[in-house]
Parts: C-alpha cells; structure tokens; sequence
C-alpha cells in the first residue's frame, strides 16, 4: 500500500511539473503585453515653418506619440547649411537617446548612412526618399513622378486653353530650389511627360534658385521665364516660392502646386495642387515600428493608387478652371488611381 501510495504521489508531481509550463504559457498568453517605449528624433532638413512635407512629419510624429503611451518625439531643425546636417545629426545619434530617427528628404539616406557607419544600432526611417540594402535605413519614396505627370496634364491643358493668361508659345516652367536626383529623374521629367500628353510640341523651362529660401531669386527667375513666353508654373522651392506667387499675381500667370494646398497663395492662379499624405505614412509606419514589423534595408514606393498622394479639387479648383478642362483633367486623374495611365518610372 505504501508504495503504491508513493508511485502515486510521485506521478502527480510529475504531471504536475509537466503541466506547470503549460498553464502557466496560457496565462502569459492572456495577459496584456506590457507597453513599449519609442523615443523618436524628428530630424527636419531645414525648418518646419513654410514646409508642409515638414509640418506634416512633425505633426504625424507628435500626434502618434500623444495616441500611444510611452513614446517621446524631439523635433529638431537643422536648418538650410547643409554643410553642417551630418555633423548635427552624428552630435544628436551620439547621445543614444533616441530608438529612430525619422526624416524626409531625398538626400538623408546617404547622410544616415554615413552617420550610421559609427552607430550601428542606430536606425532610420525616410520618406520622401530611396536606399535599397542598408540594414539601419527603411525608406519610403512618393512617386513624385506620378504627381508630377498629372500636374503636367493639367498644365497642358491651361497652357493650349483660351484662359485669359495663356499664350500661344506653348512653354511651360518649373523652378526648384536646388537640383537632386529626385527632381532632375522625377519630377521635371513627368512634368513635361504629361503636359506631352496634352501636345507633344509642350517645352518646359527649368530653372534653380540655388536655395529654398531666396524669394527675390525666385521673382527673378519667374519674371524672365514670364517674358520668354512661359505661363503655367510648377515648383519646389520651399519659402522661396513666394516669390513666384508675387510675380504670378503682378505679371497674371498660372500655378499647379505640388504636395500641398496653395489655392490662397495666389487666388485664381493657382489652379491645382497635388496633395501627400506624409502625416498619414508617417503614423503608419510608426506603427508599424511599436509593432516591431518594420523591414530595415529595404524601400516602398507609394502614390495615388495606394492613396499617398492625390489631387485637391476643391472649391477653388472649381472656380478657377472651365468645366472643359477639368472634365478632361477629372477623367485624367480617375484613370491615374485606377493604375490605367502607362508610364515607366525612371530609375533613381
């Protein structure tokens, strides 16, 4: 009796210590996985004020962080001396503070590259940009030459219209900042790809600023493009585009705007702005970072089709076109979400 006693006592330890795990597994399973924390550095190319690319990373950030417990976000400007972005950026990965930093501009991931080589814990996530293979560096890229090719579309159909400051030189013009691979492989080219569509004999003037800041060089470039025979507009300056809204509203000439609401800018010149959904990737993939899915080394592009960028017809729009134009514009830009319109992007 005893040791049938002691076989049983000593098989009830053993099946206990072989279900412990088990339940013990279950109840860990059930319970609420404990919050984790995200110090972010919003790292801004320049300044947020003027720049909605800009504002909207920050805002994206900021918001993400007061939605989500245990997440912290630096804003920090670096102003327009690029000469000095590395050595800022090297002195703020130093301090080991921050588990990410995110930034949007199509010249940073060759900076955090560098940067990265002295911290290689250190990771980054970029919009607005494009690396492929480096183990630290996520980016996301807008195709910016999709944004493009419909602005373009629309520029063609103002600049071959009877609107009151449209020529007969079919000449369109785009003003940027300073060049980079994005704007001179992109953005000009599917500018003049889709005016082309309109009338293959569409030229566009190109001209740089030098930096995104100058308005006066702006007005400048503006007005000599103006007396050459241009009379839609595109640009990427930054502030310095207020310089274009001036001369547009002095000399009559039209705007399509990229990435952002401009209609105010110049009432009634400017007659279509493209909008990017930076605040909406930014939370996105921030959630994506808390979740731990993130696939460092790697690149997306994202445009209409996946709803990252698109075109603001809004009440200004209406007033500002006649019902010809934006009908065909309209069609245009359906045919562009629904993935219809045949275009090769160019590589990077």
């Amino acid at each position: 009796m005893k040791k049938s006693m002691r076989f049983l006592v000593g098989f009830c330890v053993v099946l206990a210590l072989i279900a412990s795990p088990v339940f013990a597994a279950g109840s860990q399973e059930q319970a609420p996985a404990a919050p984790k924390s995200l110090s972010i550095l919003v790292y801004i190319t320049g300044v947020v004020a003027g720049s909605p690319p800009y504002t909207a990373l920050a805002e994206g950030a900021t918001e993400f962080a007061a939605e989500n417990a245990n997440v912290t976000v630096k804003v920090y400007e670096a102003g327009f001396n690029q000469a000095q972005w590395e050595e800022q950026l090297t002195s703020l990965v130093a301090t080991g503070e921050y588990d990410i930093v995110l930034g949007s501009n199509p010249s940073l991931p060759e900076l955090c590259a560098n940067v990265g080589k002295k911290f290689p814990n250190q990771k980054f996530i970029i919009t607005d940009a494009q690396m492929v293979g480096n183990p630290q560096i996520r980016t996301y890229l807008y195709n910016q030459y999709e944004q493009s090719l419909y602005l373009g579309y629309l520029a063609g159909l103002v600049t071959t219209s009877n609107m009151t400051h449209a020529n007969k030189d079919l000449k369109i013009g785009f003003i940027a900042a300073q060049e980079y691979p994005l704007l001179n492989k992109h953005m000009v080219p599917g500018f003049l790809a889709g005016a082309k569509m309109v009338n293959a004999g569409i030229t566009v003037d190109f001209r740089v600023i030098g930096n995104w800041f100058d308005a006066n060089k702006a007005a400048e470039l503006a007005s000599s493009m103006k007396a050459a025979g241009v009379d839609v507009f595109a640009s990427i300056a930054g502030g310095a585009a207020q310089g274009l809204f001036k001369v547009a509203k002095e000399q009559g000439a039209y705007i399509v705007f990229h990435n952002t609401n401009e209609y105010q800018a110049a009432p009634g010149l400017v007659v279509g702005c493209g909008s990017m959904e930076q605040k909406k990737l930014v939370k996105e993939v921030l959630a994506e970072v808390m979740a731990g899915k993130v696939q460092y080394g790697t690149a997306t592009t994202v445009g209409a089709k996946e709803g990252y960028l698109g075109f603001l017809a809004n009440e200004s729009y209406t007033q500002n076109l006649p019902q010809d134009i934006r009908t065909k514009f309209d069609a245009f830009m359906n045919d562009i979400r629904a993935g219809k319109v045949a275009y090769t992007l160019p590589a990077l």
